[in-house]
């Protein structure tokens, strides 16, 4: 057995028992798409982005989408090409070998977690300043974990688990349930666009790039556009989670391609007009210091009832993008599971709603732990690396499937794939580099943790049920 692992076979059928039920059509696909997009990212990283890259954050967006297309039109030729659940993982198995495909899943399992726990405790922090905003006290120990002098984050254990049981009724009622918060984002970012943009102000826009294009350390903080970018990337990423719900889709080869693509121009068109709007309204230092610039914004041009609903926006529709997070993470346990390389048992499918009950319940149980017992703020970057390893294995699938299966039907065929790919792959290499040096050795502590979990089970596991003898 190489070190690669063998390669799963093209065309290749779920057991008996054990594939996903077909509930999904392309508006639910977009809804997941721009669900998953369109959160946490928007809505704060527009100021974290912004103290990097001084009004260049709007580059920062527009190179952070760039290289999400050229993934988006690899991720749409493989999912239509291989309509399985598992999305980089399942195509990594079948280009690149077994244990590529672990360290693709293993990635991406680090990136859902850490963005669903994220979002819950930010999701936890809207709503609390909006209940004691009308004058109720809550328990300081009940609303954050033990590292802030609390014992557990409950709200944000509560709409993890909230979200749990939704994805374990069914997908097509959590998908339906999306669509209704997705455009409640949408209204609200809207009404920020029409109520900031009369007060755009071309001075506030110089010096553009204070801090170079590069990602260069001032200060203990690496600043530059391309910093800006490594960072601001979190607000593209989600459209993966389209691809892991190709199994599900009723007709893959049109409803995927308009999910995945259609997800993402949605998204860089809203980034692109909120970003020029927010820095073009305030200095771009002001935006720097807070945690809500676009309520910030609002708020600073007197427009106090337009900042409220934006807040209240997040607090209803945040959940969305746990949702849509959870689902994806759920679906690649699930694939890993159906696979051998986890416990086979895990893999259990609901006869009811034809969703993977037992694995969405333990996905949904360590989210909730980790949103309500851990500090993520020096960590959420994490999510960002193991996405730009996701993306830049789908770019090199989409290159060695074009040499290796030139036949192979395709749905949806990727112009210029050698280039795309390539793109892809370049793209992600410098954003990775980007990143902090202290986020890329914990990046590596995951993967050389999750290899050791392989190789003690996985590899065994994968070995002995090919009629083999592990070596």
């Amino acid at each position: 057995m190489s070190i690669i692992g063998p390669r799963k076979p093209l065309g290749a059928h779920a057991p008996a028992g054990q594939a996903l039920a077909k509930t999904l059509s392309w508006p639910h696909l977009i809804a997941l798409g721009v669900g998953a997009i369109v959160g946490t990212g928007i809505y704060t990283l527009t100021g974290v982005g912004a103290e990097r890259a001084g009004p260049a954050v709007i580059l920062a967006f527009a190179i952070a989408g760039a290289v999400c297309a050229c993934a988006a039109l690899a991720y749409a030729e493989l999912a239509t090409m291989i309509p399985a659940a598992g999305s980089a993982y399942t195509f990594s198995y079948t280009a690149l070998g077994e244990t590529i495909a672990w360290v693709v899943g293993w990635s991406l399992i680090l990136e859902y977690s850490l963005a669903c726990s994220t979002v819950a405790v930010g999701w936890s922090g809207y709503l609390v300043g909006w209940i004691q905003a009308m004058g109720v006290t809550l328990p300081h120990a009940l609303l954050v974990g033990p590292h802030s002098g609390g014992i557990i984050n409950l709200p944000a254990v509560l709409v993890a688990l909230a979200v749990m049981g939704m994805l374990v009724a069914g997908t097509r009622e959590s998908a339906t349930l999306n669509i209704v918060l997705v455009i409640i984002k949408l209204v609200a970012l809207t009404v920020f666009v029409i109520f900031a943009l009369p007060a755009f102000d071309s001075a506030n826009l110089h010096p553009f790039m204070p801090y170079g294009f590069g990602s260069t350390e001032v200060e203990g903080t690496k600043r530059g556009v391309m910093a800006a970018a490594a960072i601001v990337f979190f607000a593209f990423y989600g459209f993966d989670a389209v691809a892991t719900s190709a199994e599900e889709a009723k007709n893959p080869g049109r409803d995927l391609t308009i999910g995945i693509v259609g997800s993402m121009l949605v998204c860089t068109a809203i980034y692109m007009a909120v970003a020029v709007t927010a820095v073009g309204a305030i200095p771009f230092l002001r935006l720097a210091d807070s945690p809500e610039p676009l309520a910030l914004v609002l708020r600073t041009l007197n427009q106090p009832v337009a900042a409220h609903l934006i807040a209240l926006a997040a607090v209803v529709a945040l959940p969305s993008v746990i949702l849509v997070m959870m689902y994806g993470q759920s679906r690649i346990f699930f694939v890993m599971a159906r696979d051998g390389l986890l416990p086979q048992r895990l893999a259990t499918v609901s006869k009811r709603t034809g969703a993977p009950t037992r694995i969405t319940v333990l996905t949904g149980l360590s989210i909730a732990a980790v949103a309500g017992f851990f500090r993520l703020d020096e960590i959420a970057e994490l999510a960002n690396a193991g996405t730009l390893i996701a993306f830049i294995a789908v770019g090199a699938c989409l290159i060695v499937l074009r040499r290796t299966a030139p036949d192979a039907p395709r749905l949806f065929r990727c112009p210029a794939p050698t280039l795309v790919g390539t793109l892809a792959i370049l793209g992600c290499l410098y954003l990775l580099y980007s990143l902090p040096l202290a986020t890329l050795i914990r990046f590596l502590i995951w993967n050389a943790i999750g290899l050791l979990a392989y190789f003690a089970y996985g590899y065994r596991a994968s070995f002995a049920r090919r009629g083999g003898a592990p070596q």
